[in-house]
């Protein structure tokens, strides 16, 4: 095959994830409420990984301080391997049932914590353990698999099955099934957020403002939600720590109507 051909095959195999997704929207919602019902309480969500899974999961996690505003310790993820995983493949690490389990204890998980475990087959014994494990603490856990019948859905008391398929290189499932687990946190942590006060409209109120790019939209969105001007907006902004919220209540408090 050309590689305008590889490339159109992988485009047309893509649309599968969104179907996926299309079919998984009642359990991905299950999951979005508990996650902002435990993030609500002053729970964590943690997620448990190995490989293009771990690597997609620490991906979200990371991605939760800087959008939503939230403490780092919030959202975890546990990636077989360890840290060096995230940019190194540690494929034996996967095959660990008690490293896991470590994890979880030193976090010490209980029962106000939810944690996630994804694994594209469904088997594999560093997610499917720390699943058995969290569970027998009293933990609600969720499992997502792209594997129809695999130990890990009968193993979580929540389920979210993608039906992603094979893919076009067989067993790679840093493709699809990858793909479709981004999506899947994607649309469980920022629902959670949603639901949890840390949207207002479609904006990003608790977004930290750590360069100048973010600074900006700072700016942006404060003009947006209040009669602000940009350098009002700016000013204000810096002079309440670049909280956007805070900003807000003080214009709405003020004799300005917003």
């Amino acid at each position: 095959m050309s590689a305008r051909e590889v490339v159109r095959l992988m485009n047309e195999e893509e649309a599968i994830v969104l179907r996926a997704l299309t079919h998984a929207e009642e359990p991905l919602a299950i999951a979005a409420e508990r996650v902002a019902e435990t993030f609500q309480k002053g729970g964590r969500v943690i997620y448990v990984g190995a490989g293009s899974s771990g690597r997609v999961a620490a991906a979200d996690a990371a991605e939760m301080p800087p959008t939503f505003g939230v403490e780092p310790d919030r959202f975890v993820a546990l990636i077989a391997g360890g840290t060096k995983a995230g940019a190194t493949a540690v494929e034996t690490a996967e095959d660990s049932v008690h490293s896991s389990i470590t994890g979880l204890n030193s976090l010490r998980v209980n029962p106000d914590d939810v944690v996630i475990g994804i694994a594209a087959s469904g088997n594999t014994p560093y997610v499917v353990s720390a699943i058995v494990h969290a569970s027998q603490k009293g933990v609600w856990t969720c499992g997502i698999s792209n594997n129809r019948v695999s130990r890990l859905l009968d193993a979580a008391e929540h389920g979210i099955f993608l039906d992603t398929g094979p893919e076009i290189l067989t067993g790679s499932t840093r493709l699809k099934a990858a793909t479709s687990q981004k999506l899947a946190l994607n649309r469980i942590s920022t629902a959670a957020m949603v639901l949890s006060g840390k949207v207002i409209e479609n904006l990003m109120v608790d977004v930290k403002a750590n360069n100048v790019k973010l600074k900006e939209r700072c700016v942006r969105i404060v003009r947006e939600l209040s009669p602000l001007t940009g350098d009002e907006a700016h000013q204000m902004l810096e002079e309440n720590d670049w909280s956007i919220r805070a900003v807000l209540e003080k214009v709405k408090t003020s004799s300005v109507v917003v």
